[in-house]
């Protein structure tokens, strides 16, 4: 009984070994992918596809729609 529960141990301590290793390995892997990906293709400014919206282009309807929207839910939920 001894022998098997010594056994076990091993197995079990061997195992959590090759997954630390397996989890190191994997983040130092990321790491030099991020940092090569970030040396060879520098980020650029994005580009937005929905131009900002101006300080009085919203329509009032829409206002009063959120307005509303915004109102009930929290009176549903509070």
């Amino acid at each position: 009984m001894n022998e098997m529960m010594n056994q076990g141990l091993e197995l079990m301590l061997t195992g959590m070994g090759i997954v630390f290793v397996f989890l190191a390995a994997l983040i130092v892997a990321v790491n030099l992918m991020s940092s090569a990906i970030q040396r060879f293709f520098p980020s650029q400014q994005l580009v937005k596809s929905v131009p900002p919206v101006a300080s009085g282009a919203v329509d009032q309807s829409v206002i009063a729609a959120i307005t509303a929207a915004v109102t009930q839910y929290r009176r549903k939920h509070h």
